[in-house]
């Protein structure tokens, strides 16, 4: 096949880490043709949605990774597959990107994670849709609201709804002296909506990210475990990734979305699990590929490549 990825700049990755590489290793090693492009090398010209890309070779090493051919335009519908990795944030940038994904799909192009589903999920908000598994949780702007949920619940997390990496995540107690200046700050004195959840103790044991492939739950997650001192389990902010496999909840949650989520175009989810708690629902770029599998040998890159050759040939 012969594969677009659109992504953040090359130079930024860390490769003993990050999951679109991962992908890229487990896609060129099946013989697949691999092609970059940044997010504003998506354009329309000419009547067609075009990607200025360069196609892409790994040489295996650490250093210099990567051997780039001179950059061309394409069609984005010409090649077999088109991967949107690139990471938030959730701008409007990241929105003419979807819309113009989403034009190049009606022209052939075959787009993972479909664009309009990529849109329509707020990866905070989307959990709204399955209350049966989500802790006590309110999304609003109006100051007042989110202190008598603060009163109510005693111990909160509040956090904005489009940050990503434990960016401007808050514990907040209702003797909390800076509750005040928080939740002003977050909601930017009361214009900007953000969510709040009861605080969920079973964090101590990890966040854990959930991942689901096709609508199919790999079979070890990753709990990300706060540093101590810490709240936050991301490992952006210094937790610690430890493989386990999916209990009896993480599997439950997971099988009841992911059909759902795999019929609205959702190839890759990434789901949050606090405790027996779902807390976010990832659909930009979810990662932990390598993490899982230098713990439990599990390849869910080959797992992911197989369901985008499965896709693609239906």
């Amino acid at each position: 096949m012969k594969i677009a990825i659109i992504l953040d700049p090359l130079d930024g990755i860390k490769t003993y880490k990050d999951t679109t590489y991962a992908m890229m290793v487990e896609a060129a090693g099946r013989g697949h043709e691999l092609h970059v492009l940044m997010q504003d090398g998506v354009m329309w010209k000419h009547g067609r949605v075009i990607g200025e890309s360069c196609r892409l070779e790994l040489t295996g090493d650490k250093e210099s990774w990567y051997r780039l051919d001179p950059p061309r335009e394409d069609p984005l519908a010409e090649f077999d597959a088109v991967l949107m990795r690139k990471d938030p944030p959730f701008d409007m940038e990241y929105v003419t990107a979807t819309w113009l994904l989403e034009l190049a799909g009606r022209e052939g192009a075959r787009v993972f994670n479909d664009p309009r589903a990529l849109r329509d999920h707020s990866e905070k908000l989307a959990i709204a849709e399955f209350p049966r598994f989500t802790a006590p949780t309110l999304v609003t702007r109006m100051e007042q609201q989110i202190h008598d949920f603060i009163d109510a619940h005693a111990d909160v997390v509040v956090k904005p709804l489009d940050g990503m990496g434990g960016a401007q995540v808050f514990r907040v107690t209702d003797a909390d002296p800076n509750r005040n200046v928080i939740v002003e700050t977050l909601t930017l004195h009361g214009t900007r909506s953000i969510m709040a959840q009861r605080y969920i103790p079973e964090i101590r044991d990890g966040d854990k990210r959930v991942l689901l492939i096709a609508g199919e739950p790999v079979p070890y997650c990753l709990a990300r475990i706060p540093k101590p001192g810490e709240t936050r389990g991301n490992l952006a902010a210094g937790g610690t990734g430890v493989a386990k496999p999916l209990s009896a909840r993480d599997l439950e949650i997971a099988t009841a979305l992911g059909p759902e989520l795999a019929r609205r175009g959702l190839l890759l989810v990434g789901l949050d699990v606090i405790g027996t708690y779902l807390t976010e629902i990832n659909v930009t770029s979810p990662t932990c590929f390598q993490e899982i599998r230098a713990q439990t040998g599990c390849n869910v890159a080959g797992l992911f490549i197989d369901a985008l050759e499965k896709a693609c040939a239906a």
